[in-house]
């Protein structure tokens, strides 16, 4: 082999080489506690079957919620411990009966709207049809609440969410997701159209204090009163909870490892909707620095064109 051919080849593994600790930094920022994409069967406990149950034609998880019944279906999370954490999700409604809500939460055992710790997301069709909520209620029992209807007010007095109302659509695909800032007592909520990315609705609530004792990602009727015969079916798709990785300080020169990923378990649901809060744009994380993609590009960009300079060569 040609010595201009070796120097060719050698930089062209140390550009591949270059590629690898920018992806591993790219993934080491979350822990990932639960995560499911439905495409064998999730396993979620329920006691009704029919209302909810894995497709594997679709390769997503059915649900048909309705009121007074009680059903449920869910999932347990073991190794949630109070951290700030991110749930999301993506869901498609095919067909809502007034009066019917679909339900998606996070919350301790007993999955009740009126009790904590709940942290609920909600698709609505009642009094201002089709709206979206954000739903918590506190460890303490302290529950609030807001929703993309404009003006709606909480029993005790002042307007929450004074944006533009907000209304979801049937047999569109929203992904959902909720954050917990812990740092400064904020649950906050963006839905986004799935098919274009943008974000339709985005609103938070103050929790007042630490939230913890959630154990189960869940949807269902429970704690719903409402008349009987009334539906929200559909189909739920890519359910993720991640906290932020714990960094630690190695020594110089010491490998730095990637976050720890565990699984999640199973169990069960919750919860409805009543009123709103206050406003002012929720705090998220701060998203990662994009210093490790540049530098992925930057190195697979080298690569091709060492790539090329040796073909020319040939």
């Amino acid at each position: 082999m040609k010595l201009q051919t070796l120097t060719l080849s050698v930089l062209i593994v140390t550009c591949l080489l270059a590629l690898v600790p920018a992806i591993q930094a790219a993934d080491s920022g979350t822990t990932v506690l639960y995560q499911n994409s439905f495409a064998k069967d999730p396993g979620w406990v329920t006691k009704c079957p029919t209302y909810y149950y894995w497709d594997p034609g679709a390769g997503q998880y059915h649900f048909a919620i309705e009121p007074s019944t009680g059903c449920y279906a869910y999932t347990t999370v073991d190794n949630y411990d109070g951290e700030p954490f991110t749930l999301e999700y993506d869901v498609a409604i095919s067909h809502i009966d007034e009066g019917a809500t679909f339900r998606l939460g996070f919350s301790g055992a007993e999955m009740d709207p009126s009790k904590g710790p709940n942290v609920l997301t909600a698709f609505t069709n009642a009094k201002y049809g089709q709206i979206m909520w954000l739903h918590l209620v506190t460890q303490g029992n302290k529950m609030v609440e807001v929703n993309s209807q404009k003006g709606d007010t909480l029993s005790s007095g002042p307007t929450a969410y004074d944006g533009s109302t907000v209304k979801y659509e049937l047999n569109k695909t929203y992904h959902v997701t909720v954050t917990y800032n812990k740092a400064q007592h904020i649950l906050s909520t963006k839905v986004n159209d799935k098919l274009s990315g943008n974000e339709i609705w985005g609103y938070y609530v103050n929790t007042g204090g630490d939230l913890g004792g959630m154990q189960r990602i869940y949807i269902g009727a429970i704690g719903d009163y409402g008349m009987m015969n009334t539906y929200a079916r559909g189909y739920i798709d890519n359910v993720r909870l991640t906290i932020p990785s714990t960094v630690t300080a190695t020594p110089t020169g010491a490998a730095t490892p990637a976050g720890a990923v565990t699984a999640a378990t199973t169990q069960r649901p919750t919860a409805l909707p009543t009123t709103p809060a206050t406003q002012a744009p929720a705090e998220t994380p701060t998203p990662q620095s994009p210093l490790n993609g540049l530098t992925a590009l930057a190195a697979l960009g080298a690569a091709v064109a060492c790539i090329g300079l040796l073909k020319r060569k040939h």
